[in-house]
């Protein structure tokens, strides 16, 4: 069977990607397994630039398809910040925890009607040879007053979806993976493998 090449390290995005693309006729392997140790630099200033940047490198030296994301949340009041600087937004080697703090730190005092966001999440598919494709999905909430919840990973425990009276925290993985942003855009992976001819 053919391998597509999960281009993370990040262990809770390979979880979710394992589940999201089980049923896919590819062989789901990850930077660890093939012995990649690489870390692309995420220097581009959309989810779109990083994801494709991400896929391309480790698509021609590791020679798989590889597929990799780029995801933010975007607060509107913030003016769609973090945005691609959701991992870093708190320096780099920040925790979950850090981050969070930081965010909601920004937020002091907005009132709850005002603290609309989006999760927004960008996959790149590249070939060896150069080709890429781009997937993307959203999913829109509110950002919490504290973090509430245990199960995910980044800022879930203060990303509020009124729908569900939930905070992505609070999920299982199979409802999460239903709803979420990288859901919605893994959803569409089949179709672009296709249409690259795999």
């Amino acid at each position: 069977m053919r391998k597509l090449l999960l281009a993370t390290g990040n262990q809770a995005k390979v979880r979710e990607y394992r589940s999201l693309l089980r049923s896919l006729p590819f062989r789901l392997v990850t930077l660890e397994e093939q012995g990649i140790t690489t870390a692309v630099s995420e220097v581009g200033e959309s989810l779109e630039e990083n994801a494709r940047l991400k896929a391309m490198t480790l698509a021609a030296e590791s020679q798989l398809v590889a597929l990799a994301d780029d995801s933010g949340l975007e607060v509107d009041i913030l003016g769609g910040e973090p945005g691609c600087l959701s991992a870093r937004c708190a320096g780099e080697g920040a925790s979950d925890e850090e981050r969070i703090s930081y965010l909601l730190a920004r937020l002091e005092g907005v009132p709850r009607e005002k603290r609309s966001a989006r999760f927004r999440c960008v996959i790149a598919i590249a070939t060896p040879e150069g080709r890429v494709e781009l997937c993307s999905g959203e999913c829109r909430g509110l950002i919490t007053i504290e973090p509430v919840g245990r199960e995910g990973f980044g800022y879930d425990p203060v990303f509020y979806l009124p729908e569900l009276a939930k905070t992505m925290a609070e999920l299982s993985l199979e409802v999460k993976n239903r709803i979420s942003h990288r859901g919605q855009a893994a959803r569409q992976v089949p179709k672009v493998l296709a249409g690259l001819g795999l």
